[in-house]
């Protein structure tokens, strides 16, 4: 069993790599002009989507990553440029009425990507429950118990996701707007983050840029 310390330790860990806070910029963008019920599924459905997701690492992710040679570094590098990308079509895309919204993703599709996946189970989130469970790989209990710790993480992300709602009744769709654009900026500065942390992690560029 973990002592009050490696849970506290693991609970930060998971805090800080899902980000429950830096999840709702990605939620606003994706949730524009929809009602408040689909505001709703996403925000369920993407719960479910990054807990399986992140469930799975927690099981077999160790096998997998060694299988494919994969390192923490190029995770990093790979979750940036996708959250960098999307950033920019956060900042510089046309806005859309909801009905062409509507017509060009389903919710679900919304709820998996970018919500579920980069933004809450992100590729440090992934690598991080592999690490936390590495040295306990048969150790059910271990696994067991950061599963619990990640399934309070994740019930933040969604109580901040829900909270969304009144947002919108305040700021309106072309509040949202401007918050997405603005928003957009901030993840871009994000995933440039992201992914000089994995050029680092790789010794491609030095500790101090």
């Amino acid at each position: 069993m973990l002592t009050q310390a490696q849970i506290l330790q693991e609970f930060i860990t998971l805090w800080v790599v899902i980000d429950p806070i830096g999840t709702l910029p990605v939620f606003l963008a994706v949730t524009v002009g929809l009602s408040a019920a689909a505001r709703r599924e996403v925000a369920f459905k993407a719960i479910a989507t990054a807990f399986g997701v992140l469930l799975f690492f927690i099981l077999v992710g160790q096998i997998v990553l060694e299988a494919l040679g994969l390192s923490l570094g190029a995770f990093q590098i790979a979750g940036g440029l996708v959250l960098l990308l999307f950033s920019l079509q956060m900042i510089f895309g046309e806005a859309k009425p909801e009905a062409e919204i509507n017509a060009i993703t389903s919710n679900s599709q919304r709820a998996i990507f970018p919500v579920a996946i980069p933004s809450i189970a992100s590729p440090g989130a992934m690598l991080a429950v592999v690490i936390l469970t590495d040295n306990d790989r048969v150790a059910v209990a271990h696994q067991v118990m950061t599963a619990g710790i990640m399934a309070v993480v994740l019930g933040f992300a969604l109580v901040m996701m829900l909270l969304a709602n009144p947002i919108y009744k305040v700021i309106g769709l072309a509040g949202a707007s401007i918050i997405s654009r603005v928003m957009g900026m901030i993840l871009a500065a994000v995933a440039v983050d992201a992914m000089l942390s994995g050029l680092d992690r790789l010794g491609v560029i030095g500790a101090n840029l």
